[in-house]
């Protein structure tokens, strides 16, 4: 369905990097402890997820700062002199005051009851000189590593000049450990000693617990607009679970492949094939693959369009599917109502439109229901993660993930740079 519905870039037949299901795993248990690490009186740079919506200088969601907090408090705790580093936004030309992390520091101080001194750059002698002067169990926040464009092209020499006031490095940014950026790959290299943080630790143990030991049956929810955004986790996932339900825009691609009309609703032609040979793949491994039997349609993308619900095979031309109906959203939640492992990526409609919101919505409530009863819900990043927050939902779910797009690169099974980097460490 269109609309900012977790379309996240996944790559294809990625389980091959690791040759096992276990792969992952195997990659973990090789990455260093931040629990093993000698800390006391150690400048400690740590790669954070700071990268906050921002109204002026007014923080507007602190998730991600409060997911930082445990690693930051058992430094400080430690007596460790803890330089914090990340991006925020997308600065193009240098620095840019609308994408200063200045906002951050009060916020984090709050958080930890304690200072935190803001620094006036990443790098430099500015920087050197706020160093020199911590105290053991001191926080510093460097500013935005974006503002230098190094920092993106992962450049040897900046990641150095990062590196040069620490001793060592922690990684907690998992939101971005799929890239190789200087800040979380290219300072391992200049540092003897790299590990984990707590919330990096988190979310290895809870994706990768979830795909390479689920308790079953084991059922994955993947939404979105795009079929072929998703190719790569929906083949992974194949290999693993028992039930796949699919939702979003990429609904409409499949029921055409079926032949069924579809109206105005989004379809990519050029994937029809492939959508009916990932059917077919799960009727030849004998998953059970849930498509909605009716939809919510409307008369134009707007919150204030005309709507109707009808089945899949009633759509009239001119009309476009928003979101499940009824029927289709009571079938999914008794599909998963025997399920002991859930992993949901990606909302059943567009939820932002109050109209669009129920299908959605409801799922939502079903997992945190079947969170109650013991089941593990995991909530894959992207939008999922927006709407379990919008319905008020999101301590009821048992992990909810930071990252978006490295949550589905290492449910596909890609190795994640800034995790390989550590291991290399």
């Amino acid at each position: 369905m269109p609309g900012r519905l977790a379309d996240l870039p996944v790559c294809v037949h990625a389980l091959s990097v690791l040759n096992t299901c276990h792969g992952l795993w195997r990659l973990w248990t090789q990455v260093g402890a931040l629990t093993e690490a000698d800390l006391k009186g150690k400048r400690v740079l740590v790669r954070c997820d700071l990268n906050v919506p921002l109204d002026g200088k007014t923080i507007t969601d602190d998730t991600r700062i409060r997911a930082s907090v445990p690693t930051v408090k058992y430094l400080v705790e430690k007596g460790a002199k803890v330089l914090l580093t990340s991006h925020l936004g997308r600065p193009k030309d240098g620095p840019e005051d609308k994408f200063s992390l200045g906002p951050v520091a009060p916020r984090m101080a709050e958080l930890l009851g304690k200072p935190v001194r803001m620094a006036p750059d990443c790098i430099g002698d500015a920087v050197k000189k706020c160093v020199d002067e911590m105290q053991n169990g001191d926080v510093l926040l460097l500013e935005n590593s974006r503002f230098y464009k190094e920092e993106e092209k992962n450049k040897p020499e900046f990641a150095e000049k990062l590196a040069s006031n620490a001793d060592l490095f922690v990684n907690d940014a998992f939101g971005t450990a799929h890239r190789a950026h200087a800040s979380t790959e290219g300072v391992t290299k200049y540092l003897k000693t790299s590990v984990a943080g707590f919330l990096l630790q988190k979310e290895l143990d809870y994706l990768d617990g979830a795909v390479s030991e689920p308790k079953r049956p084991f059922a994955a929810i993947v939404g979105g607009s795009k079929v072929s955004s998703k190719i790569g986790v929906i083949e992974s996932l194949m290999t693993k679970v028992d039930k796949i339900v699919i939702g979003g825009g990429m609904v409409f691609t499949f029921l055409k492949a079926r032949g069924l009309e579809t109206g105005a609703s989004l379809v990519e032609m050029d994937q029809l094939e492939l959508a009916t040979k990932l059917e077919k793949m799960a009727k030849e491994k004998g998953i059970d693959f849930i498509l909605p039997s009716d939809v919510v349609i409307a008369d134009k993308f707007a919150a204030d369009a005309a709507t109707q619900i009808v089945k899949v095979n009633a759509i009239p031309e001119g009309w476009m599917g928003l979101d499940n109906g009824p029927m289709a959203t009571k079938e999914i939640i008794e599909k998963l109502s025997d399920c002991k492992t859930v992993i949901w990526n990606g909302p059943m409609g567009v939820f932002e439109f109050d109209a669009f919101s129920k299908g959605t919505y409801d799922v939502a409530e079903a997992l945190a229901k079947l969170t109650g009863t013991g089941c593990t819900t995991i909530i894959g990043g992207g939008d999922s993660v927006a709407a379990v927050e919008k319905a008020g939902l999101a301590d009821k779910m048992s992990h909810i993930s930071t990252g978006g797009g490295a949550s589905l690169e290492l449910l596909e099974g890609k190795v994640l740079p800034g995790v390989a980097a550590l291991q290399e460490a």
